[in-house]
C-alpha cells in the first residue's frame, strides 16, 4: 500500500491535518486524503473539478498570510494528484 505525505486531493501535508486525515466508511482513516476533502469514505465536495479546487486551496493559503506568488507555487501540480488522474 502506498503511503502519501500530501492529500491526493487538494495537496494539503497529511501531517497538518488537525484530525489526522480523512475517514472511510468504516470509520478508519484514510492514508490518501485529509478530513477537508474525505470524509466517511466520500469526497466533500463530489463535483469540484481539479482546477476550483486549485482556486479554493489557493484562497485559503492567501488567507493563512501567504503571498499569492507563493499559494501559486504550492497549488501548481493539484491536477497532478491521484484524485484527478480518475478516468484519465
Amino acid at each position: 500500500m502506498t503511503t502519501y505525505k500530501s492529500c491526493q486531493s487538494c495537496g494539503m501535508p497529511l501531517a497538518k491535518d488537525e484530525f489526522g486525515g480523512g475517514t472511510e466508511k468504516d470509520g478508519t482513516k484514510s492514508t490518501k486524503y485529509c478530513s477537508h476533502c474525505y470524509t466517511n469514505g466520500e469526497f466533500t465536495l463530489p463535483n469540484i473539478t481539479a482546477d476550483e479546487m486549485k482556486d479554493r486551496v489557493k484562497e485559503k493559503i492567501v488567507e493563512f498570510g501567504m503571498p499569492k506568488f507563493i499559494a501559486g507555487m504550492f497549488t501548481r501540480n493539484i491536477p497532478k494528484l491521484e484524485r484527478w488522474k480518475i478516468g484519465k
